[in-house]
């Protein structure tokens, strides 16, 4: 999905291991090193969550992210 589209959408919050395979609608920056790990309209997966959250627990900043502890991720959400 475009990254415009995805950051535009209509969107859901949903638990972390819920969100792997889903179409990310946020951006998540881990700080250092200070590049996205993964932008809107990507497609979540288990590595990229695996990598935040170990980066996260090793004192990496997260300014993108709705929540900063990444125990959530915002998404596009999906139609009924």
């Amino acid at each position: 999905m475009l990254h415009r589209d995805a950051f535009f959408a209509e969107v859901e919050q949903v638990g972390a291991d819920q969100a792997v395979g889903r179409i990310c609608a946020e951006m998540v920056t881990p700080y250092p090193p200070g590049a996205p790990a993964i932008l809107p309209g990507e497609v979540i997966t288990k590595e990229v969550v695996d990598y935040v959250r170990s980066g996260l627990n090793a004192g990496m900043e997260l300014p993108d992210p709705a929540d900063s502890e990444l125990k959530s991720f915002r998404v596009v959400a999906r139609k009924p």
